[in-house]
């Protein structure tokens, strides 16, 4: 599989270089969306869980942990893309990241419960696969879906990066839009937990 690589923005693993495979279907977050994000969550992150939902390479998660985030979990169901990813997390962060393979939306739940259990609010990042060809139009419904999942004593922020003509509900479950930044065709939705005694 043809591959390229994009070097980790700052932190601790600053410079090292993530593998990302060169097929239609898994798209590295451009470097300027990964720094925006990052800059959004500066030190909040520190000592904080991670999950990347979609994570083909696992670059958005690796950025996480060279930050500061305690651990995180990768999910990717392409057997070969997880096996880059796998790698990555090997030659990076060992002991650091658990990888799934698996389809995001079987296999979140199981996750979701080991961050639960572990106690403590975290971050997660939904990159779910642009639904720009036939057959992908419910990929957007399936993530709402597992938005919906997230209850605020588990979440931090949870945050969505998405095609910039698709606009997010303000209100998914127990999460309200922050806020939404723009960088071309993709964009970033940032949701925050519902504080209970708000109406």
């Amino acid at each position: 599989m043809k591959s390229y690589a994009v070097p980790i923005i700052a932190g601790e693993f600053k410079g090292k270089l993530v593998e990302i495979p060169a097929i239609s279907t898994t798209r590295s977050s451009k470097a300027i969306l990964r720094e925006s994000l990052f800059n959004t969550l500066q030190f909040d992150l520190m000592g904080k869980p991670f999950v990347e939902v979609f994570a083909g390479s696992g670059s958005v998660a690796l950025e996480a942990v060279s930050r500061g985030a305690s651990r995180a979990w990768c999910m990717e169901r392409n057997r070969e893309v997880y096996e880059i990813l796998r790698a990555n997390v090997e030659r990076i962060a060992p002991g650091r990241i658990v990888t799934v393979w698996g389809d995001s939306f079987e296999e979140f739940g199981r996750v979701y419960r080991e961050v639960e259990d572990l106690g403590g609010k975290a971050y997660f990042y939904f990159d779910p696969p642009f639904s720009i060809r036939e057959g992908m139009e419910e990929v957007y419904d399936r993530t709402l879906e597992l938005l919906e999942r997230i209850r605020p004593e588990a979440c931090e922020m949870a945050i969505v990066e998405h095609m910039t003509t698709l606009d997010l509900p303000e209100r998914i479950g127990a999460l309200e839009l922050m806020k939404k930044k723009r960088f071309g065709k993709s964009s970033l939705s940032y949701y925050r937990p519902v504080e209970p005694d708000a109406s």
